[in-house]
């Protein structure tokens, strides 16, 4: 039975991907801090990507045969208010980990999450694994150093690791505060009668939206090869939020036109480069794809959402 160590697992990503390798019957273990919650079938360490002994501990001890590197903060403006400690958190622990992985007696495969945001004002469109690489903010600089420091080790030290360039990618699981779900949510509570607007920002952002369940998929694959490397995982298809917008809403039979309004405060200055991946690579030599369409991926979340907010709704009403 092959063993496999998730950082953030108990992330979006992380549950998607504990679902991929328990079916797989793998022995799961999974980098936790102190207090979180935990699901059954599923071996705990403690650990925290602040602490880098923490950390190098997890991966002597437990010995996987592969180990996922997810966990990272995640949500990009953030990373503004605090460069120094983003930095520390994504390109340090990436860093400690890998070291640990060279230490280990057995041979360890290394998946690193990396990001689109790597990319930032690259002038290609669509992004590949060669496009140039000039990241926009604190969070993609720290990407692209955990990224750099990945190729490094494995030029230099022969160390089986691999970089996903993942771009957005969504499910049910993501939290509220990432635009999808935001909008997912919205539909459904309006739909219920429990709101009465959608406030947004630019409709015609664009992104390249898949499912973050076809998205492990693929870091697994590449755990897979014989030889390591980095691919582009995304959806390969560029979409607007007024897009995202019109799904969601048809999905509960509304016009958006009817409940979405936008706010300028909310509008930020139009990308010079629109983030939109070639996972031409990913195809080729992975043989991946994403397989659920994005009308699905939506109408999944909506669902989600309405259930969720159903049972609320009855949880509030008095019996």
């Amino acid at each position: 039975m092959p063993r496999a160590l998730i950082t953030g697992i108990t992330g979006q990503d992380g549950s998607y991907l504990t679902d991929w390798l328990l079916d797989h019957e793998y022995e799961v273990i999974g980098l936790v801090r102190r207090g979180a919650a935990e699901r059954a079938g599923v071996r705990y360490v403690h650990g925290d990507l602040a602490d880098p002994a923490s950390l190098r501990a997890a991966v002597l001890q437990t010995a996987p045969d592969e180990l996922y590197h997810l966990a990272s903060p995640t949500f990009v403006p953030a990373s503004w208010e605090d460069p120094a400690g983003t930095l520390e958190l994504i390109g340090g622990a990436t860093a400690t980990l890998l070291a640990a992985a060279r230490e280990a007696p057995g041979a360890v495969r290394v998946l690193v999450a990396s990001s689109s945001e790597i990319f930032g004002d690259t002038g290609d469109s669509p992004q590949n694994e060669r496009s140039p690489m000039r990241p926009r903010s604190p969070y993609g600089v720290a990407k692209l150093a955990a990224h750099g420091l990945t190729r490094t080790l494995r030029q230099r030290d022969s160390l089986h690791c691999s970089c996903a360039i993942t771009f957005n990618h969504e499910s049910p699981r993501r939290p509220e505060r990432f635009l999808p779900r935001k909008v997912t949510r919205a539909a459904a509570a309006i739909k219920l009668g429990l709101q009465d607007e959608l406030v947004i920002g630019d409709l015609d952002a664009v992104r390249d939206w898949c499912h973050a369940r076809d998205v492990v998929r693929g870091e697994w694959l590449m755990l897979q090869q014989d030889e390591p490397g980095d691919y582009v995982l995304a959806g390969g298809v560029a979409r607007t939020v007024g897009e995202l917008v019109d799904a969601a809403f048809a999905c509960v039979g509304l016009d958006p036109a009817d409940h979405v309004r936008v706010d300028p405060a909310f509008v930020r200055p139009p990308e010079a480069t629109p983030p939109v991946g070639d996972p031409s690579l990913a195809l080729q030599r992975l043989g991946w794809s994403a397989e659920t369409s994005f009308e699905a991926m939506i109408d999944e979340m909506v669902q989600a959402d309405l259930a969720d907010l159903t049972d609320v709704q009855h949880a509030r009403t008095p019996q």
